[in-house]
């Protein structure tokens, strides 16, 4: 019994080989081949083609508005950075005019004082030269007293007299030149 199945058994793997490659059952083969395949293109072409399109819009209409987001933005930026440069050129010019401004208002301040000490140095100056000269016709009036008791002294001294008025007349002509 051993040996019938095993001949039987053998007699049919021996003859036919393999099944895949046994050209009776190809028209079987090939048929169930496409109903696989046409199941298969039904089940991509329904089903997972159109969820796989729509992410890929999804994903091209995100990156899209990202895009123009971005652009938007970076025009934006630009006109922040324009309205940065614009104010920061108003602000320096303003500084630089508050600038004028307090130097104008030093200069005008400084030449009022200048001009005040100028007149108080003036008003000493003449004080002074009035003082001074004071000072000189009180020692320009000593010396000439001073003269005319000398010049009495040393005419006495050398035994002459002479009366005061002779001796104011020599002195002064004297100081004269």
């Amino acid at each position: 019994m051993a040996t019938e199945t095993t001949a039987a058994h053998g007699g049919e793997a021996g003859g036919a080989g393999m099944p895949q490659l046994d050209f009776s059952t190809f028209p079987n083969q090939i048929f169930w081949l496409l109903v696989t395949l046409v199941v298969i293109y039904f089940v991509l072409s329904r089903v997972a083609l159109p969820r796989i399109g729509a992410v890929l819009a999804e994903r091209k209409g995100t990156i899209t508005n990202d895009l123009a987001a971005a652009d938007e933005l970076k025009q934006k930026a630009v006109e922040a950075e324009r309205a940065y440069q614009d104010a920061l050129t108003k602000a320096r010019a303003e500084a630089a005019r508050i600038v004028a401004e307090a130097k104008a208002d030093i200069q005008k301040d400084l030449d009022a004082a200048t001009a005040k000490a100028d007149a108080q140095i003036a008003a000493k100056t003449a004080e002074s030269e009035v003082a001074i000269g004071e000072i000189r016709a009180g020692a320009a009036d000593a010396v000439a007293e001073v003269a005319r008791d000398t010049a009495r002294e040393l005419v006495a001294a050398l035994g002459g007299a002479a009366d005061a008025r002779t001796v104011t007349a020599a002195v002064t002509a004297r100081l004269k030149g």
